[in-house]
């Protein structure tokens, strides 16, 4: 049996964690963790990222709508390396664009150029991205954190590292080792993030 922290999702309700260790903020600072912890999902607790009740008045629905983005990888070759990319497992976490926006940058088509870059400066980016959905090579390959903990993004999901979910929810190249989980509840693909957040302007105050 693995001895590693787990998610279950509640029908209609929260991600139940077990066994969590490391929980930070989206300022970075570490939240106190409880053997079992309830997290909200549906983006309407007043306690969060605790969940209070809250999806329960605001009818959450676990499964529904319609995933942002296609669920598949495009490739963007450079002469050393090739970055994958699916739209759908992206969160809009913009790690690509703080580290290396002379690679990665959306007012440039493509908008992946590996050569504007080094390769030490690409797999910085893909190891930086908490959802996986920027991968290296063809076939695609993720790099993970090997640290067990979950990071709230401000304004937008769970980063998760190496923690196991047990879901029926999938994408294509979806890395068992990180993702992100949808806090806001308007995720067409939960319980992972699917950027809806961002379309939507959700903010952690609503």
């Amino acid at each position: 049996m693995s001895d590693k922290a787990k998610i279950e999702e509640r029908e209609d309700g929260p991600l139940m964690v077990r066994g969590l260790t490391s929980l930070t903020d989206a300022d970075g600072n570490a939240v106190d963790c409880k053997p079992v912890m309830a997290l909200c999902r549906c983006g309407k607790s007043g306690n969060k990222p605790f969940c209070d009740g809250s999806h329960k008045d605001a009818g959450f629905k676990s499964r529904g709508g319609t995933p942002e983005g296609p669920d598949r990888f495009f490739t963007y070759e450079g002469q050393e390396i090739t970055v994958s990319f699916n739209p759908r497992l992206c969160s809009h976490a913009a790690q690509c664009g703080k580290l290396a926006k002379h690679i990665f940058d959306p007012s440039q088509k493509p908008w992946v150029q590996p050569d504007n870059g080094t390769v030490a400066e690409v797999e910085a980016v893909i190891a930086a991205c908490p959802s996986g959905a920027l991968q290296m090579g063809t076939p695609p390959e993720t790099r993970t954190d090997t640290e067990t903990r979950i990071k709230i993004q401000k304004d937008g999901p769970y980063w998760v590292s190496q923690v196991e979910i047990e879901t029926d929810a999938t994408a294509v190249g979806l890395s068992a080792e990180k993702f992100v989980l949808c806090r806001c509840g308007q995720s067409g693909n939960k319980p992972y993030c699917d950027g809806s957040h961002r379309d939507a302007g959700w903010k952690s105050g609503d």
